[in-house]
């Protein structure tokens, strides 16, 4: 790998880390970001780079990022390009979070004098589009309207090692099946983590290869991206639902935040049961508690299936710059990850 150094800005959304590669080393060819993901699951290096920075040592089994692309066309002010430490991801709510405040911070794109600045980058899945709020110099919150969502499936059997157990099908710009946790015995909290992980990845890879993980019209996006497992913690004084959750995704990858296109799919699930209704807040809480507040902006019908355009309104944080390098001596390369 002809690469000896890459500048990156590192974020975190909610408690998961989200590392921004302005200006990628290496060509990532084709005419929308769509294309580029593509391009880059069949480039070694393109892959090799996306290694280099999420695997140990210079990352971690968790870390996340994405590589700053031109957009589509000229509706939007840039494209990225999603990865974890398993490949690239159709969709990232958190990522798109941390990537307006970046464009805001680093004035990439210029601040509104109203206090509120709109954002709009392309990814795979489509184009979305934040709202960056501030007071003054200080950002106070993001809002992020996603892609239109939906249910895709629901009451669908899963054998698994803690028995049958019945799931949802929920598309936000990434495919994921949706898992009450008291069903496995389990809660959403820290002391589960390894249970949590173990359950979710198992329930991933059993639906993986089947109908259910068929996105209708674009199987660029087919595939289950994770498994979300929920807790249900009722209703607010207003009524609103109040959930706690973990998206268990990639190959037991474990988002810290409350997931940006995962808490789209929850609404989408939660408004296809009428749970959740235009007006109302999902307050969505994750298992480290912090908390994205979504809703549903539009509701219509997106690729034959009744759907919701959601807003996920969190913020993100910057936790440095780095500037990593690769010594062509170095006899681990783009790292390694330690994870079973």
């Amino acid at each position: 790998m002809n690469i000896h150094q890459i500048a990156t800005t590192d974020y975190h959304t909610g408690g998961e880390p989200f590392r921004i590669v302005p200006e990628p080393p290496v060509a990532i060819e084709g005419t929308t970001v769509a294309d580029r993901r593509m391009f880059a699951l069949t480039t070694p290096e393109v892959d090799n780079l996306r290694k280099l920075l999420c695997c140990e040592p210079r990352g971690h089994a968790d870390m996340y990022g994405g590589f700053i692309t031109p957009p589509d066309d000229a509706g939007a002010h840039f494209g990225v390009l999603f990865w974890h430490k398993d490949g690239f991801s159709t969709a990232c709510g958190h990522g798109s979070i941390a990537l307006a405040v970046w464009a805001v911070q680093t004035g990439r794109v210029d601040r509104d004098a109203s206090g509120t600045t709109t954002v709009v980058v392309d990814v795979p899945s489509g184009r979305v589009t934040m709202r960056v709020h501030a007071t003054d110099e200080q950002i106070t919150g993001v809002d992020f309207v996603n892609v239109p969502s939906y249910r895709l499936g629901q009451h669908v059997t899963v054998e698994t090692s803690r028995g049958g157990v019945i799931v949802d099908i929920g598309y936000g710009g990434a495919l994921y099946a949706h898992l009450k946790a008291a069903d496995v015995g389990l809660s959403v909290t820290p002391e589960h983590y390894s249970a949590l992980l173990a359950i979710g990845r198992e329930v991933k890879w059993a639906l993986n290869g089947t109908e259910h993980a068929r996105h209708p019209v674009d199987d660029r996006l087919s595939g289950i991206y994770g498994t979300i497992l929920f807790d249900d913690l009722g209703t607010d004084e207003d009524g609103n639902p109040h959930q706690r959750n973990v998206a268990v995704f990639a190959d037991g990858q474990v988002d810290r935040s409350p997931c940006g296109s995962g808490t789209c799919s929850r609404l989408a699930a939660l408004a296809a049961t009428g749970r959740l209704k235009p007006g109302q807040t999902l307050i969505h809480d994750s298992i480290v508690g912090t908390r994205f507040h979504a809703r549903i902006v539009e509701e219509l019908t997106a690729d034959g299936h009744p759907a919701v355009v959601p807003e996920v309104t969190g913020t993100a944080y910057r936790t440095g710059e780095h500037r990593f390098e690769l010594d062509p001596a170095d006899t681990l390369g783009t790292g390694f990850v330690l994870r079973t």
